[in-house]
């Protein structure tokens, strides 16, 4: 797994619960978003509305692609703090 050094920030206290506390709700909405789009695909889809199921299938898309990114966002603010420790 991949771990931010919080050394190396001051305030980097701060920093852990911020981060910590939005890529939480990232991904909760993102877990969300992906139900209520899988239940309005399966729903859209047997009534045999084409337009909607197209829409609820982008919606499951997003979903998935919002939680892969909140996911990264470790690796990604480890990354910036290791440049911040050389700047």
């Amino acid at each position: 797994m991949v771990f931010p050094d919080f050394g190396g920030v001051g305030a980097a206290d701060d920093l852990r619960s911020i981060v910590g506390a939005l890529l939480m709700f990232v991904l909760i909405i993102a877990t969300l978003m992906l139900i209520v789009s899988a239940i309005i695909w399966a729903i859209a889809s047997s009534t045999g509305n084409a337009h909607t199921a197209t829409k609820a299938r982008i919606g499951a898309w997003v979903a998935l692609g919002a939680a892969a990114l909140a996911g990264a966002g470790v690796a990604w603010v480890n990354f910036l703090l290791g440049i911040g420790e050389q700047l």
